[in-house]
C-alpha cells in the first residue's frame, strides 16, 4: 500500500506549489494526482461558463458568475458528468495507492459527500490530511495573477472547502511561509501515524 498525502484547500491557495516541493524534497517517489488534471480532460463541450440547465455546458463543470453584496464571485457547479469524473478520481488514488504508488492528493472538497467518499475508499492507515489554508487577501492577490482564473472564484467557496466539521492531521498557513518551509512541516509529520481519517472514520460507523 503507496502513502497519501492529501492537500485540501481552496483555489490558489498553494496546493499545488506544495506538492510540486514535496515532490522534489521526499526520498521515495510520490505521484501528483490534482483535480486540475480531470477538469482539464473534460472535452470542452461539457465545460460551460454560465451554462444553462440541462445544457451539455452544464453537464461536467460550470463556471457561474455571480455577485456577493455587490462583489463578484464565480461559482464551480458539477453537473453528473463532472460528478461522475469526480467519483472516479477518487477511485483512481485508492488504486495507485493498492497498487504500492505513494501519491499526493491535490483537490477541493466543495462537498461533505466528497470527504465521504474518499474515507470510504481509502485506507485511513495510510492518508495524512492536510488542511492548506491562506489568508483570503493572499488568495485574491495570487488569484489576480493567474492567467484563466475569474475573478471571485476562491472567494465563492473560500469558508466551504474546510466547513465539513473535518479534522486534519495538520494545518498549513501557505500566507507567508515559503514552499519549502511548508513542506518540511508535512514531511516531520509523515514520521508519526495519520489519524484524521481513522477518527473520521470511526464517526461514520456510529
Amino acid at each position: 500500500m503507496g502513502k497519501i498525502i492529501f492537500l485540501n484547500g481552496c483555489s490558489s491557495s498553494g496546493k499545488t506549489t506544495l506538492a510540486l516541493k514535496l515532490q522534489q524534497l521526499l526520498d521515495e517517489p510520490y505521484q501528483h494526482i490534482a483535480l486540475d488534471q480531470f477538469r482539464d480532460g473534460l472535452p470542452s463541450r461539457t465545460r460551460g461558463l454560465n451554462a444553462p440547465e440541462h445544457s451539455s455546458g452544464s453537464t461536467g463543470l460550470n463556471v457561474v458568475p455571480d455577485t456577493d453584496n455587490g462583489n463578484w464571485v464565480t461559482h464551480i457547479r458539477f453537473g453528473p458528468h463532472g460528478e461522475n469524473i469526480l467519483k472516479a478520481m477518487r477511485r483512481t488514488v485508492a488504486l495507485f495507492s493498492e497498487l504500492g504508488n505513494n501519491v499526493i492528493v491535490d483537490d477541493l472538497l466543495f462537498k461533505r459527500e466528497y470527504l465521504d467518499d474518499y474515507v470510504d475508499v481509502l485506507d485511513p492507515a495510510k492518508v495524512w490530511f492536510i488542511g492548506v489554508k491562506c489568508k483570503l487577501d493572499v488568495v485574491e492577490a495570487r488569484e489576480a495573477t493567474r492567467i484563466g482564473r475569474f475573478p471571485g472564484t476562491a472567494a465563492a467557496h473560500f469558508d466551504q472547502i474546510h466547513g465539513h466539521g473535518e479534522v486534519y492531521d495538520l494545518e498549513l498557513d501557505t500566507s507567508e511561509a515559503s514552499p519549502r518551509e511548508l513542506a518540511l512541516q508535512v514531511i516531520e509529520r509523515l514520521k508519526q501515524p495519520p489519524e484524521a481519517f481513522a477518527l473520521m472514520a470511526a464517526k461514520r460507523q456510529k
